[in-house]
This record gives C-alpha cells, structure tokens and sequence, in this order.
C-alpha cells in the first residue's frame, strides 16, 4: 500500500473507538443485537429475517467490507463518519466475520473476539428458534464447571492448556468416578472452540439433566493444528499437519487427565471426537490405539482417501474384529457440506465396517452442524451393554 493509504487505514482503525457514540450505535432497524457483541456493542444487530446490521464509525477511511464466511459485503457511508451496511438473511447458527478497512483485515470492535483462521475473527450468531434451546444455558438444571489446566508435556519438552469440563456435582461426589471424551476443534481454531463457538457445556448439562447423556469429563485441547499449513514460517505438509499432537495426547495428556481427574481409565469409558481436522486427527489416534478407546465420533470429519485394507496397518481390514472394539463410531455431517464423508461412507460400507450416520438438515462446513452432532454422538457414548 502507498503511504498515504497506510495513514488512512491507521486512522480508520484509530477511530474505531468511537464505535460506541450515540450516532453509531442507535437502533435504525428492527431487531436485537448479536449475542456476540461485547457490553456495551448495539450493533452487529439481527432482524427476525435472519439479515444482519453492522455500523462503523471511521471517518477517515475510502473503503469498509465485511466478510463473512467466504461471501464479502460492501458497506456504504450512511454519514461523514459512519458506514453501514444490511446483508441479505444469513444461515442460521455462528458465523466468523472480518472487516477490512483500506485493503486492512481487521476485527470489528463491536464483536467479541474468537480464535479461527489461525487469528482472531470476530463472531455473529443468526439465532435459531425453540429448536436450538439445546445448546442454550437452561435454568432449574445442575451445571457442571470449565476448569482450565496448564500442563507439562514431557514428550515436546512444552507447557500446553487444556480446559476440562467436570458435570455436576463432580466435587461432591466423593470417590466416584467418571468416563471421559476428548474433544477436538478444527483447523485453524483452538482449545477454546467447543466452549464458546460450541456451547458444548450447555449442550451436556441439558442431556445430562434430561437423563439422556451420561455424565462425564470432557477434555479440549489444542491439537497443533491452530497455525496455518501454508505459510512459510509454519508450512507442514498436509499429510503430517497435527501429528505433532499424536505422542503428547498418548504420552502426556491422557495420563495426566488419569491422575488429575477422578477417571474410569479404561478403554469402555474413554472417547475421542473431534471436527473437520479434528475428526481426521480422532480418527488417527483411535483407531491405532483400541487397547485405549471404544467409541469415536467424527462431525464432519476430513477424511481423504482412507483405504481400510493399507491404512493403520490395515487392522479396519478384519472388519468383524474392527466391529468387535468399536462400541460407537459415529459418522456426522451437514447436507451442504462435502469434506470426504461419501466417500468415506463407501468405503466402510463396501468393507462391512460398521457406523452409525447422522445428517444435519441444511447445515454447511460449520459450527451449527457440529453443535447438532454432539447432541446426537453424547447419547451415544458410555452406556451400560
């Protein structure tokens, strides 16, 4: 960019802290504001179509998008200072969103901030009806508690984070134990996905209290696959991006789980699932390691090109002896979303491996259909035989 563009779009970033002046922030359309801005944010504000309004104070700037998934949105001047914009009806669920201002990406000051695209992005919600009251907070229920846990992984030589979710009651349960799912984000996110994006607590606090779910201990870590794989200071090849994560899972995070947590350290009460790369890395890890695990969840799980018969040593080749271990593998995805899950289904099925399928209606590649998958793979996992 040229000096004077530099200068512009510094001062249109500056003057983001106007934000909140009574001009950029009073409410001209009907609606209510995103459940992802911060305090004192009015706008991202959401109308009962689904459309989204987003303002902007930034006098100085030439130009303002906002970017949306993968769909980019051009915001006009509704005054000397202030920019505007009213998208067409999104999709319901989480969105990330971005804003560049003068050819800058940045964030919108309004919104909370989220970790995606190996960087923060901010976050929009299109809310669902009644029919997503299962991952909303509910009261007159027992809620469990997020605790996060700074670890030492001896196998990397590094301090890591994990946030652990204990159900209910968890510490005055005395010596009772519980079964455990590790839970993975997808790439480019982190150990904060399921939490926040995911509402995965309110999800099993409202299948635990209807009975449905079994209570548990849920395990989300960051799986070395929150920097970008292209990128020169960081490039892995496709084919070893996140097996970093691989040993310490084995060697570190699930011993410690074991001796920090009042566990059931058996294969019949352990679990592993995660999303798009996430499930791909579920699918690695379990698969060679049954002695450890019997269910395994992949929501919407990128997986090219398995061959059951080279693949893991081609132990999935005896597919009765693979049915035999395996008390759930659940294979989840959107209607409108397409990361290898055919193809893997083909493939399973032509070699009788057993699954159980789910498919959200009218979801994509995103949060709303992984929220959709745990509420169905939580029911699933840790019952009697």
């Amino acid at each position: 960019m040229k000096p004077k563009q530099i200068l512009n779009a510094a001062s249109a970033i500056l003057s983001l802290a106007l934000v909140f002046s009574p001009l950029a922030t009073h409410a001209q359309a009907q609606g209510t504001r995103s459940i992802w801005n911060i305090p004192s944010a009015q706008y991202p504000m959401v109308d009962d179509q689904g459309r989204a309004t987003f303002k902007l104070t930034a006098p100085n700037a030439h130009s303002v998008q906002v970017t949306i998934h993968k769909t980019t949105y051009e915001m006009t001047r509704a005054t000397d200072s202030v920019w505007t914009l009213t998208t067409p009806a999104l999709p319901k669920g989480f969105h990330y969103y971005f804003m560049t201002i003068d050819g800058v990406k940045t964030i919108d000051p309004n919104s909370q901030t989220f970790f995606a695209y190996s960087r923060e992005a901010g976050g929009l919600e299109i809310p669902e009806g009644s029919e997503g009251d299962y991952y909303r907070p509910q009261r007159g229920i027992a809620h469990g508690q997020l605790r996060t846990i700074e670890y030492y992984a001896s196998s990397s030589g590094t301090w890591r984070t994990a946030i652990v979710y204990t159900p209910a009651g968890y510490d005055q349960s005395g010596n009772h134990r519980y079964p455990v799912l590790y839970l993975q984000h997808g790439m480019g996110e982190d150990h904060t996905g399921w939490t926040r994006q995911g509402m995965m607590q309110h999800i099993i606090d409202n299948l635990t209290a209807a009975g449905t779910a079994t209570p548990m201990i849920v395990v989300m870590e960051s799986g070395d696959i929150n920097v970008p794989k292209k990128e020169k200071e960081h490039f892995v090849e496709i084919t070893k991006y996140g097996t970093s994560f691989y040993r310490t899972f084995i060697a570190d995070l699930v011993p410690m789980i074991d001796s920090t947590f009042r566990t059931i350290p058996d294969r019949d009460h352990r679990a592993m699932a995660g999303l798009s790369w996430g499930g791909h890395q579920a699918l690695d890890i379990v698969v060679p390691h049954l002695d450890m695990f019997a269910y395994i969840g992949l929501f919407s799980g990128a997986v090219y090109g398995l061959d059951v018969h080279k693949n893991y040593g081609g132990i999935m080749s005896d597919a009765k002896t693979f049915n035999s271990k395996l008390r759930c593998f659940f294979i989840g995805y959107g209607t409108d979303e397409n990361v290898g899950q055919t193809k893997l289904r083909k493939e399973l099925d032509d070699n009788g491996i057993h699954y159980t399928p789910f498919i959200s209606q009218g979801t994509a590649h995103e949060w709303l259909t992984w929220r959709r998958c745990l509420k169905e793979f939580l029911p699933l996992i840790f019952k009697s035989k």
